[in-house]
């Protein structure tokens, strides 16, 4: 398989010893503006009773429904007057001591390009849409942008004690893959879900994955799969929950656990599991 234009090794020409690059903004064509629109069209209509009221609040707060590619400039003007928050571009994906050390200090990264018309269902690596559109939102929230700001710090850490695998699976199954438990029932949160019309559908309605009241070791003892929907997720009570869990735990002899214990496969209950749904992993099996 080719390697992703956007997946890169070193700071392309022109980039900061940060890895971020200007947003060039003007230079966006009428298509890709036209993309934007497109896809936040698709998932306005999909999102009221489905997205997180957390979520749905950030959406407002920050004005994405304004037409066109957001300016990162006016969008971190809006951001920093709630959290603290600024979003930065980068050329791609960035090498994980990156990603952590802005995270730490409350810089999101964003990819500058967008996916082209006929990608719109699926892009191997996150895009403008799925950065922003499917993260910033919720770093209008005070308790969620705070969460990230400790994720990142703990990744600097778990770099050093070799775990960064385990606590890669935190990320994923809450910041990009996670439900929240609200009064009106299940609702989503994670940007890969949020920022996809299929998986926005998926996540909540169907009877194949299952949905597994969330416990920290448990998650960072989870493998998951990266090319298609998710058969496990991952659900929090509240996003205060996810906050004092992560900043209360002393991960060092967390991980020194998790890693003397096997790896749970993907779809598989285990014993303890507070299972709220258990899914037939029917499309898994019409998938494989």
């Amino acid at each position: 398989m080719a390697k992703d234009t956007h997946v890169l090794d070193r700071p392309p020409e022109g980039a900061s010893p940060d890895w971020t690059i200007p947003q060039d903004w003007q230079h966006y064509t009428a298509e890709e503006h036209a993309t934007w629109d497109t896809l936040f069209a698709r998932q306005a209509k999909l999102l009221p009773g489905r997205a997180s009221q957390t979520y749905l609040r950030g959406l407002d707060a920050l004005r994405l429904s304004e037409s066109g590619i957001p300016n990162f400039e006016e969008l971190s003007e809006r951001l920093m007057k709630l959290t603290g928050w600024q979003v930065v571009a980068v050329p791609g994906l960035v090498p994980d001591d990156v990603f952590f050390d802005h995270m730490a200090n409350r810089r999101f990264v964003a990819g500058n390009f967008i996916r082209r018309p006929d990608q719109l269902d699926y892009l191997q690596e996150p895009d403008v849409f799925h950065d922003v559109f499917g993260h910033v939102p919720m770093l209008a929230d005070p308790v969620f942008a705070d969460y990230l700001v400790a994720y990142g710090q703990g990744g600097l850490r778990a770099m050093e004690l070799g775990a960064l695998a385990n606590l890669a699976r935190l990320y994923w199954y809450t910041v990009e893959f996670g439900l929240i438990a609200e009064p009106e029932g299940l609702r989503i949160y994670g940007s890969g879900i949020v920022s996809s019309s299929a998986e926005s559908r998926f996540a909540l309605e169907s009877d194949s994955p299952n949905r597994i009241g969330f416990d920290l070791k448990r998650v960072m003892r989870t493998e998951y799969r990266i090319d298609d929907f998710q058969q496990n997720y991952f659900v929090i009570p509240s996003f205060d929950e996810l906050l004092r869990v992560t900043v209360e735990t002393d991960f060092a002899p967390l991980y020194a656990e998790v890693l003397a214990l096997p790896e749970i496969p993907v779809a598989e209950i285990v014993p303890g599991d507070d299972v709220i749904t258990r899914g037939t992993q029917e499309y898994a099996t019409s998938k494989a």
